[in-house]
């Protein structure tokens, strides 16, 4: 019987293809009409009668009006909306709100997601991505046996219990369509726990005994926590051993490519591919539509009308946005959302570069708060990530999380500290340094630049932690749950000085 249902959803998602293709025919037209769709929708609200929606004629007009705004901008209409509030920043009454922990010192921000955007949005992207997955794998069998999500959960907001607020993912599973229940695991008990630790433990329990988990989705982090639960748990020394028919690990959050070859140990077979999808709190922006490539297909048909915020534009006062058909492959831009929740002109602090604008793919660069420039050198995520990846490979370590600050030294000078907690160590240390050290040179001009015989910048230094420093870590700063990532870069010192603070502490340093 699953047989068949499976190959009813292959039957659809060839049909969703097609429509998916005359989107990436027409990705022009396609913003146009979401933009229009928009404005009418909340034309009555607050907003739409504050900036007059109904009068605004095109984007340009719109970028005019509007200025671009930050969660502190928005977050007591979003307080309101929360008291149960309606027609403030989106047409009705918004019921759902996703609850973003940023990185380990930050404080929660409160995202709404409105009904059209939880189906038309998140959910969309969704079945999108199992359409790209179906697309390029005609073996899958998602529909036939059970995908492991690893979610977070949910909480009534206690001032006004009707609210309910929790991670994206969470939201996500409890509107899980009816037609995917039977082919989702673990229970809805387990996935909503908000007890985070006992959630890996139960997971771990119960799907340890399935032999028909094909599919998990989760950040790396995490995922990786609870493989190794399980193989605790079964004795195995590979997760195909406990799940010989897995196929897919759909990933986002961060990028894959510091965790490629650790998974690749846990999942030792070419059977398993790898997606990334791009599914924020505001919204469900990309998915990888090719396997042989590393970058995501733009989701343009679900809600969100984009703009791009160049880099020479981020600290300034009034900063000009360009519109999609302005974008050029290679640039980094902080993308500009205008969604089907009520963010107008919305700045989620994701950095994005494009591969191609026909169709328009992209890569996450990393986000405008996490970068190095206290010397000019211009280090994003994406660089780090990278050089990353490259020395492990030449030295045979393998790295699990990571974090980066600028430090002074002596005489004005400069430099970089990491903080690499490793699955495998390197075998000489200050080697793996200056390994690292001359890929960074290699792919970021600037950091070479300001490298040159040690002129401004010294070598940077690395400090090796043990397995498990980043998630106790953060477990001591109450950030324990699904959606909490690691701070890869920082301008300051504040992680860097709390974790060898931490370190301390539990005597890692001295």
């Amino acid at each position: 019987m699953r047989r068949f249902v499976n190959q009813a959803f292959k039957s659809y998602y060839k049909v969703r293809m097609r429509q998916v293709e005359r989107v990436m025919r027409y990705p022009i037209e396609t913003q146009e009409k979401i933009f229009k769709q928009l404005l009418f929708k909340a034309k009555h609200t607050e907003w739409g009668k504050r900036y007059d929606f109904q009068d605004i004629k095109n984007p340009v007009e719109f970028a005019a009006r509007l200025p671009i705004s930050s969660y502190e901008d928005i977050k007591l209409d979003i307080l309101r909306m929360m008291y149960g509030e309606r027609d403030v920043l989106w047409s009705g009454r918004v019921r759902w709100f996703s609850k973003s922990s940023g990185t380990t010192n930050d404080h929660s921000k409160f995202i709404p997601v409105s009904d059209e955007n939880l189906d038309r949005c998140h959910l969309r992207g969704s079945w999108d991505a199992m359409t790209f997955l179906y697309d390029q794998r005609p073996d899958a069998r998602i529909f036939e046996l059970k995908t492991l999500l690893m979610a977070g959960s949910l909480q009534r907001f206690q001032p006004y219990p009707s609210t309910r607020i929790g991670d994206v993912s969470a939201i996500m599973v409890s509107r899980m369509p009816r037609m995917a229940i039977p082919f989702f695991a673990p229970d809805f008990q387990t996935a909503l726990l908000e007890d985070f630790e006992e959630k890996i433990e139960r997971t771990a329990q119960m799907t340890s005994q399935l032999k028909d988990i094909v599919a998990i989705g989760g950040v790396p982090t995490w995922v990786i926590v609870l493989f190794r639960k399980v193989l605790e748990i079964t004795g195995k020394d590979n997760i195909l051993e406990v799940w010989p028919d897995f196929q897919f690990y759909i990933h986002g959050g961060v990028s894959f490519l510091p965790y490629r070859e650790q998974f690749q140990r846990f999942l030792p077979a070419e059977q398993v591919s790898y997606q990334e999808v791009y599914n924020a709190s505001e919204g469900y922006f990309g998915v990888q539509n090719d396997f042989k490539t590393n970058d995501m297909l733009l989701l343009l048909d679900n809600g969100v009308f984009y703009e791009f915020l160049p880099m020479e534009e981020w600290e300034k006062e009034y900063p000009k946005t360009i519109q999609l058909e302005q974008v050029e492959v290679g640039k980094i831009y902080a993308i500009v959302i205008s969604t089907n929740a009520g963010l107008w002109r919305y700045l989620p602090g994701d950095t994005v570069t494009f591969t191609s604008t026909t169709p328009y793919k992209f890569k996450i660069a990393g986000r405008t708060t996490q970068f190095i420039n206290a010397f000019g050198e211009e280090v994003i995520v994406a660089n780090a990530d990278r050089a990353l990846a490259q020395t492990c490979q030449q030295t045979g370590a393998i790295a699990l999380e990571y974090s980066a600050a600028p430090i002074f030294m002596e005489e004005g000078k400069g430099g970089h500290e990491w903080f690499i907690e490793f699955e495998q160590i390197p075998k000489d240390t200050k080697h793996f340094a200056e390994l690292l050290d001359q890929n960074l040179q290699a792919i970021n001009s600037d950091y070479q630049a300001k490298r040159y015989k040690n002129m401004a910048l010294q070598r940077l230094m690395v400090h090796p932690l043990p397995k498990g420093t980043f998630i106790k870590w953060l477990k001591s700063k109450g950030k324990y749950s699904s959606q909490v990532k690691v701070p890869r870069l920082a301008n300051h010192r504040t992680y860097a000085d709390d974790l060898r603070s931490f370190l301390a502490e539990k005597e890692h340093f001295n």
